[in-house]
């Protein structure tokens, strides 16, 4: 069974509300109906009656919870929590109303704030910092997580290597050029997000153009200091670097360039150096090996919140309200 059907069965065992807030798209109705219809999530749609029948018509969504944030009875309570959370940056009730009024997704953090839903799920025609901003400054981090990063659930047809041919590629998304410490924290989340979703236990490969001092350069000694911290925060991690992409997935090239690495040919989580190196890696291999991409996921917020691409499918909503319920599960 695919990994994003896995999924959709597991969050179908302990449904829960996840918020579409982005009702001037008529992807996210196309994805409402088809989560309805399997069973995989509680819906909450943010939107006016004009937003949602202009953008629904001929779509079954009478499953969802549509709630219009300008009449809906609770949002002055939510305008009061958001100012409560922002009162250090001296927001007003005004300015609260202008801004979860005026973009929806500041309307959807505050209703996971507040304990009204589990998750949120945008991006469709959002940037990344729209999206992650307002989850940043109203739901915050996770207790004890320094940083907030980014992956991508990746599954390649056909694949001999990873788990099954099932990886997580970080940070694919967020974090532009982390220095050593950030690149731990995204190594750490990775494995714990690997484990969460894939249900296997997570090799982790600190990736660079250099396997074991085979080259020297500043962004090589960036990933073995990165390796360094990880290994001595979580010992009994499998995890290992500095590695060529070859030498963390393919056993024979493995076995050749790190002998006795517990992770070298058997990598199924893959860490890359920055944002350039994987982002271009996770469309590389989505678009030349046809694999599924989900995501870009983040880990480290305090509730569930993931972005999408915007060139994203309504089966792409899909597949990223599956692994956002099954994160919630785990919260």
């Amino acid at each position: 069974m695919a990994i994003i059907e896995r999924l959709k069965e597991r969050a179908k065992m302990e449904k829960k509300t996840i918020i579409l807030p982005e009702s001037m798209d008529r992807r996210t109705f196309e994805a409402a109906e088809k989560i309805l219809k399997e069973g995989i999530a509680n819906l909450i749609i943010i939107g006016t009656p004009e937003e949602v029948a202009a953008n629904s018509e001929g779509l079954d969504i009478s499953g969802a919870t549509i709630i219009n944030p300008f009449t809906y009875e609770k949002t002055e309570a939510y305008l009061d929590l958001f100012v409560e959370l922002r009162k250090k940056k001296g927001l007003t009730k005004e300015e609260a109303r202008k801004q979860a009024l005026g973009d929806y997704m500041y309307y959807a953090c505050l209703m996971v704030k507040a304990g009204d839903a589990d998750g949120v799920v945008s991006g469709a025609c959002h940037s990344t910092a729209n999206t992650l901003r307002p989850s940043l400054q109203i739901i915050k981090t996770k207790p004890g997580v320094k940083l907030v990063s980014a992956f991508f659930l990746m599954e390649v047809p056909n694949c001999p290597y990873g788990a099954d041919g099932t990886f997580i590629f970080a940070d694919s998304g967020l974090e532009q050029n982390p220095d050593p410490e950030k690149l731990a924290a995204i190594a750490l989340s990775s494995a714990e997000s690997f484990e969460l979703l894939v249900e296997k236990e997570p090799l982790v490969a600190m990736l660079s153009h250099s396997t074991k001092g085979s080259a020297k350069h500043a962004d090589v000694d960036k990933v073995v200091a990165a390796t360094k911290l990880a290994k001595e925060a979580a010992p009994e991690l499998k995890l290992d670097g500095e590695l060529q992409l070859d030498a963390a997935i393919v056993p024979s090239v493995g076995n050749s360039k790190a002998p006795g690495s517990q992770v070298a040919g058997k990598a199924n989580v893959l860490v890359f150096p920055d944002l350039d190196a994987g982002n271009i890696g996770y469309k590389l291999v989505q678009r030349l090996a046809k694999a599924e991409a989900y995501g870009p996921v983040c880990q480290g917020i305090a509730a569930p919140v993931n972005d999408l691409s915007r060139g994203c499918s309504a089966d792409d909503i899909v597949g990223v309200v599956a692994i956002t319920a099954v994160q919630a599960q785990a919260k």
